[in-house]
């Protein structure tokens, strides 16, 4: 079978067009120009039988960035796997949020609490390497992630294991962001992303109990006049925002995501 047959094949099977020819590039080590230029020329069985056994794996639900190792995000591209979520286009509002507070922080400082792969901690250092950035992580596989991303970018982010504000102990940022799990048990949502990691999705009966903790500790780590900014579910805004302004945050503010949905909520600290 010649390219275009396999790609056929491929969308037959119920891959995505774009999906299957960024798949077969991959195998081949070509640029997706190269596979489309070229789909009249036969793959080689080695090639085909992996290819072939990916197409199955995409149309099983398999995320593409697992099956090429790879994502874009914020114009880095980072290495990802399974023991990490697949960084999304909606968290990319966090990083360009953050580099707009940047210039009025109080501390040229940030801490990106669960970081998984190091998308934000990483896609901010980029634009502003002057700050002080550190990243954590309960999972030490995606902390191994994150740092793995951090020496092949040439980025310097301090790492720290544990969960939320646990190994932050005696530190204070000028800015915060977190894209924690806010997925609610027995979300209908969930099955479409069961090869992802669940501790990374998953947040307790209502989808709360990881961004509760993390404003709640917050007071104890942030400048007065630093920024909490926060991701979470579409139908959680209004939620959240009561959570800052029970504990005492101020100038609260919801921005939508590229869909429209309030997806990002951020207030200020100014005791």
């Amino acid at each position: 079978m010649r390219i275009g047959e396999w790609l056929q094949r491929a969308r037959a099977a119920g891959v995505a067009r774009l999906d299957a020819q960024q798949l077969l590039a991959h195998h081949l080590g070509r640029p997706r120009t190269w596979v489309l230029a070229h789909d009249d020329e036969a793959l080689a069985p080695e090639v085909a039988a992996r290819f072939d056994a990916d197409v199955a794996r995409r149309a099983d639900g398999v995320p593409l960035a697992y099956l090429v190792g790879e994502r874009e995000f914020h114009g880095l591209a980072l290495q990802v796997n399974a023991d990490v979520l697949v960084p999304r286009p909606e968290t990319e509002g966090l990083v360009d949020w953050a580099l707009e507070l940047a210039p009025e922080a109080p501390i040229q400082s940030l801490a990106d609490l669960g970081t998984g792969s190091g998308a934000i901690a990483l896609a901010f250092k980029a634009r502003a390497a002057h700050f002080d950035v550190w990243a954590s992580d309960r999972s030490a596989a995606a902390l191994a992630v994150a740092q793995a991303n951090a020496a092949r970018l040439g980025l310097h982010v301090g790492w720290l294991d544990g969960d939320w504000w646990a190994p932050f102990a005696g530190r204070r940022f000028g800015l915060v962001v977190s894209n924690p799990p806010y997925v609610a048990e027995g979300d209908a949502h969930l099955r479409a992303l069961r090869h992802e990691p669940v501790g990374a999705l998953v947040a307790g009966p209502d989808g709360l109990h990881a961004l509760t903790a993390i404003v709640a500790g917050t007071p104890e780590h942030l400048a007065a006049g630093g920024w909490l900014l926060l991701e979470h579910g579409f139908d959680q805004a209004g939620t959240v925002a009561a959570l800052l302004r029970a504990r005492g945050f101020e100038a609260i503010t919801t921005r939508r995501d590229l869909a429209g949905q309030p997806r990002l909520t951020g207030a200020r600290w100014s005791r």
